[in-house]
């Protein structure tokens, strides 16, 4: 007599709903737990990226404080006949002067530094000299901003303080207005130490170590190389930074290559000329001796303007 076979319950046949909810939810926990860890290792990344950067700068301006005898001009400029009404024709920056240093000579090579920075002749069809994306120059954590990943971005032309709610511009914006765009330029995340003053205000007279045809050395850190800073992190978030120079005719086009300390690090109400960066709590500095260290957003105030001057006479402790 053949035997029937036993008959299979439907539950072994496959999960129940309540099970396959348990199991995603378990795996949405997971995820969950795992995700942060992902982005902070990331962050952990792109910060020791930012470090090695100015640790990269901060060698290259030793090479050529070795060679010149002192660090490259905040930017150069020459007096206008009298009667022009700018009081001074912008030229290439601190930064860009640094290109030898840094491996880009095919960059440097090809500046004319006879002619400002928005001379055509410094934008060939095939090379546009201005636009060149230097790597040591950009932050990895600053992922917003105008580049977009190209390395460059369009620079706003100054907009005389118009109402910028009767015309629509697509360039960028500085301190939240919108701008018709100027020209292309090299990003950069790291902008020179100006001082305490305002750069519009004194742009040949910084107490900092940048400034407009400063020729500023290692002696002239009285402070001492080891408590003065002389560059320092922005972020893209207010406005775009760049390697180039000063631009006739951008709008905030001083602060562009050079900061203040107006405010503390990453200040809620920080301005565009200020020290920014989109790393947790803390933004990036060289100081004279070529060291690197973060400073924490709660550093007091008077303690950071005094980092930021080369000869104020303050006895300032670097942070722990």
């Amino acid at each position: 007599m053949q035997r029937r076979a036993p008959h299979m319950s439907a539950r072994t046949a496959g999960f129940t709903l309540v099970e396959l909810l348990v199991v995603i939810a378990i795996i949405g926990t997971l995820i969950g737990l795992l995700l942060p860890a992902v982005q902070a290792a990331r962050e952990s990344a792109r910060a020791t990226s930012c470090r090695n950067n100015f640790k990269q700068i901060g060698l290259s301006l030793h090479h050529y404080h070795d060679h010149a005898r002192r660090f490259p001009s905040g930017w150069t400029g020459v007096d206008r006949p009298v009667g022009d009404a700018t009081d001074e024709l912008p030229g290439w920056g601190w930064a860009s002067e640094l290109l030898p240093q840094i491996e880009q000579s095919s960059v440097f090579d090809r500046i004319d530094r006879r002619r400002p920075v928005f001379d055509p002749a410094n934008s060939a069809l095939h090379a546009d000299v201005r636009k060149a994306f230097i790597p040591p120059y950009v932050c990895a954590s600053d992922t917003r901003g105008p580049t977009e990943g190209d390395g460059f971005f369009a620079i706003g032309a100054d907009d005389g303080e118009h109402d910028h709610e009767e015309e629509e511009h697509h360039g960028e914006k500085v301190d939240g207005a919108p701008l018709a765009p100027l020209c292309d330029v090299g990003k950069s995340n790291y902008v020179g130490v100006f001082g305490t003053f305002e750069v519009d205000e004194y742009p040949a007279a910084g107490d900092g170590m940048f400034f407009r045809n400063s020729r500023l050395g290692m002696k002239d850190m009285l402070d001492g190389s080891s408590k003065t800073l002389v560059v320092g992190e922005r972020n893209s978030k207010l406005g775009g930074s760049t390697w180039t120079g000063v631009l006739l005719g951008a709008k905030a086009s001083l602060p562009r290559v050079v900061g203040v300390a107006d405010h503390a690090p990453n200040d809620p109400h920080h301005h565009f000329d200020d020290f920014t960066s989109n790393h947790p709590a803390g933004v990036n500095f060289l100081l004279g001796d070529a060291s690197v260290r973060r400073f924490d957003d709660s550093i007091d105030v008077d303690v950071f303007k005094a980092l930021c001057t080369r000869a104020g006479g303050e006895s300032a402790a670097i942070p722990d």
